[in-house]
């Protein structure tokens, strides 16, 4: 079993929040996943996006504000 650090985006509204989750790699045809604390992680995150809490996702992740461009 080995693990690697990877950033994962969740986008909702006009929000993108950027987290840093660790995947874990193994022989089975399951590889690679995340653990338990890590999809909870993003599931918080995504929920406070939801909810417009920025501050709670910021204490998790990377918070990001979408702007569109005009041509």
């Amino acid at each position: 079993m080995s693990t690697r650090r990877q950033s994962k985006l969740i986008h909702e509204g006009r929000y993108v929040a950027e987290i840093d989750v660790e995947l874990i790699e193994t022989d089975d045809g399951w590889s690679p996943y995340l653990s338990v604390e890590d999809a909870a992680k993003l599931d918080n995150v995504r929920d406070a996006l939801r909810h417009n809490d920025v501050a709670r996702a910021a204490r998790l992740a990377r918070v990001y504000t979408l702007t569109p461009v005009t041509s």
